[in-house]
Formats: structure tokens, C-alpha cells, sequence
């Protein structure tokens, strides 16, 4: 596989280069810690617990900052029947804890979605829903909610909003439902 065709960094792209030393794990190829990816967990000794303190995650208040903000984007999922009408679990919590692990992974936390579902294929898992422009817009109003949720500096709230953004765009799947 040629570099161009690996997967995203830090989220199941496989492992290149040297075995790491025994009690740690591999970071990310090619990113610092601390780079949306990549986990301090991995470079944290087997014995003590992972110190998150030098990635996003960790600078914006780890696990409690990413929670508040999926359950409130998913409180705004619940709340519009285009977004509810994506999800087929009558029950909310699954979809929100996947999320919630996807997110903190991202950002340089724990990297339990990697190995619990594997490589996230967000494309791949998101095409049986018709993901329009609307649709987007929705999901944008829900996490813009969850953002603004809690309390980050001006250039961390960009960056994750930045994120988001490119991330719903490359989503849209459809074209514009003109019923909407």
C-alpha cells in the first residue's frame, strides 16, 4: 500500500516502522503527539494511567468536555426528525457512545473505537442514508449546539469547528431534497 492510499493516521491505519518498546504502544507514523490522531496513551508506561495532557483532547478537558458535547448534539438529533430518521435505533445511546469514542479518539484520547469497531469508515458507514445538504445543515445546527456547550478557548473551539465542517461536507451522499 503506497502512502497516498493509507488510511487516515491514528484512526486504524496500520502500523509502520519499528515494534514498539515493550509497555507502549505505536504512536501515530509521521504525527507528533498531540496532533488530532494520535494518543498519549500510547507513549504512557503500562503501569500508570495515560496522560492525555499534551493532546487536544486532553488541553480541552478530555472525556467530561467530549461527552457534554455528544449528548447535546444528540439531544439536537432527537429533537429533528431528518436527523432521528438516520438512525435506526430506536434507542439513541448506542449511536452516542460511538460517536463519543470516534470523537475522543480523534483528538489524541483513548483509542477504544479503534479497537472495538475497527477503522471508522465514516463514508463507508454512513452510505445506506441519504446524507443531503440539508441533512448536513441539520447536523452542523446539532454539533454547533454541543460546541457551544461547553466552554473552550477561541482557537480550540475553531479547530473542532473546523473540523466538523469538512467532516459534514464530505458526508452529503445525495442531492437536495427539495421537500425540505
Amino acid at each position: 500500500m503506497s502512502k497516498a492510499q493509507l488510511p487516515t493516521p491514528g484512526l486504524g491505519a496500520p502500523s509502520q516502522g519499528p515494534a514498539p518498546a515493550p509497555g507502549r504502544s505505536a504512536p501515530t507514523p509521521g504525527l507528533p503527539v498531540g496532533t488530532p490522531g494520535t494518543s498519549a496513551a500510547a507513549d504512557a508506561p503500562a503501569t500508570g494511567a495515560p496522560d492525555y495532557s499534551d493532546t487536544f483532547y486532553g488541553q480541552v478537558g478530555g472525556h467530561e468536555t467530549f461527552a457534554k458535547i455528544i449528548r447535546v448534539f444528540y439531544e439536537g438529533v432527537a429533537a429533528d426528525p431528518v436527523l432521528r430518521a438516520m438512525y435506526p435505533e430506536e434507542d439513541l445511546g448506542p449511536a452516542e457512545r460511538r460517536m463519543l469514542l470516534f470523537t475522543e479518539q480523534y483528538w489524541g484520547g483513548p483509542r477504544t473505537y479503534l479497537e472495538e469497531r475497527g477503522h471508522p469508515r465514516l463514508r463507508m458507514r454512513h452510505m445506506p442514508f441519504a446524507v443531503t445538504p440539508e441533512a448536513r445543515d441539520r447536523w452542523l445546527d446539532a454539533m454547533r449546539q454541543g460546541i457551544d456547550s461547553v466552554d473552550l478557548a477561541p482557537l480550540q473551539r475553531e479547530t473542532l469547528w473546523d473540523y466538523m465542517e469538512r467532516a459534514a461536507h464530505s458526508m452529503v451522499n445525495a442531492p437536495s431534497d427539495p421537500g425540505l
